[in-house]
């Protein structure tokens, strides 16, 4: 008989465990560098053998690293760097001058950038000439104080002239004065005293006269009841301050208001609405376009954004008593008398809904916002008066 080859695989099932053997280590799937870890493996070297690899690896880049600086420090000798005199640990190195022309200069691509400034900002020298400025469009007097680093109430008292007291009377193209610093110009008259003039803004006649820009000579200045400065003259006052004028006349219900634009007038209004003591928001807008209650520059009112055409309302029930052109920058105006000592005042209105005598009620239609009088931009004028107290922060009354 012929006996059948032996098998590759011979089972050996002692303690019923199946188990595979190679009897040709030619079969054997495996790679040499595989046989030999597995040899390794069996005779627990593995882990200290992970350890020497890795050590030697290390090396192995120490001595490249080595090896490249090497090369670089043989590169720059031979280009006659500053490297080939360089003294041994038991040498003097002689003094000399190294022309830093020759010396490499090495780089990195990494670091922290700056940006190129073609100029050089340097601080603002201090001013100490009057300057002017022209309005624009959008302007307030509040905007322009801050733009030259002045309080507001400066602007107003360099510019009684042409302002007068109302931070209101402002426009597109007109020209007013800038002092150097917080404080008042003048414009002299004939007949003026230094004395006079300087007692009116709370500071002594020196303080006038040792103010550089002003040119004056105390030993050609003459009597400071009657000075030598010319009629016209700009006098600059640091620190002056003076006192307000209201320039909105008292309507009221037994004084009619007369107007001296048209020649239209309210006559004498005996009775008519009072109001609830009260007041509701003016128009639909509930934010400002610049200006707020701010009696140091003499704004005793608040000016409520909006665009023209939006709707006015009255505050509180009452009688229109001025219901007219205003020709003290407030343009369009309507003034309601409450009849319980309280006055509402809507200025820059562009059209009318109400007029002289009219009895209106809280919250009724007056009229429309405009931009009418001195104004550079749409907005309600709203003010708050009472017979006792003036005009008052409308924010302390109006119902939000």
């Amino acid at each position: 008989m012929i006996e059948n080859p032996q098998p590759p695989l011979q089972k050996d099932r002692e303690e019923g465990a199946l188990k595979t053997e190679y009897t040709d280590e030619n079969l054997d799937p495996r790679s040499p560098a595989e046989k030999l870890w597995n040899r390794i493996m069996h005779l627990g070297l593995g882990e200290v053998s992970l350890r020497a690899a890795t050590a030697v690896v290390s090396v192995v880049l120490v001595v490249f690293v080595i090896w490249v600086m090497s090369k670089f420090y043989l590169q720059a000798q031979g280009k006659g760097g500053a490297y080939e005199n360089t003294p041994t640990p038991t040498q003097i190195a002689p003094i000399s001058v190294v022309n830093l022309e020759n010396v490499p200069v090495l780089t990195s691509s990494f670091g922290i950038g700056r940006l190129a400034q073609p100029h050089t900002d340097r601080p603002a020298e201090p001013r100490t000439e009057i300057t002017k400025y022209t309005i624009v469009s959008g302007d307030t007097l509040f905007g322009i104080a801050e733009k030259f680093g002045l309080q507001p109430q400066s602007l107003l008292w360099s510019n009684r002239h042409i302002l007068g007291d109302n931070p209101e009377n402002i426009f597109p193209g007109v020209e007013i004065l800038i002092p150097p610093i917080d404080g008042a110009i003048y414009q002299w008259n004939t007949g003026d005293g230094l004395n006079g003039v300087s007692k009116f803004y709370n500071v002594t006649p020196d303080v006038i006269l040792d103010w550089p820009s002003n040119n004056l000579d105390r030993n050609t200045i003459g009597d400071l009841s009657l000075p030598n400065i010319p009629a016209g003259t700009f006098i600059f006052i640091p620190g002056g301050v003076g006192e307000f004028t209201d320039w909105l006349p008292k309507y009221t219900r037994d004084k009619p208001a007369t107007s001296s634009i048209s020649g239209s007038a309210c006559g004498v209004i005996t009775s008519g609405y009072i109001g609830y003591g009260t007041f509701v928001w003016p128009t639909t807008e509930t934010y400002l376009s610049g200006y707020d209650y701010d009696p140091s520059t003499n704004h005793r009112a608040i000016d409520i954004a909006g665009a023209i055409g939006n709707p006015i309302y009255a505050a509180d029930a009452g009688v229109i008593v001025y219901s007219n052109w205003n020709e003290n920058g407030y343009g369009n105006l309507i003034v309601i008398d409450h009849g319980n000592g309280w006055q509402s005042v809507y200025a820059h209105l562009d059209t009318f809904a109400k007029y002289c005598g009219e009895n209106v009620d809280q919250g009724e239609m007056i009229g429309t916002m405009g931009s009418t009088g001195n104004s550079t931009g749409p907005h309600l004028h709203f003010e708050l008066r009472h017979e006792n107290y003036g005009a008052v922060n409308p924010w302390d009354y109006l119902i939000h």
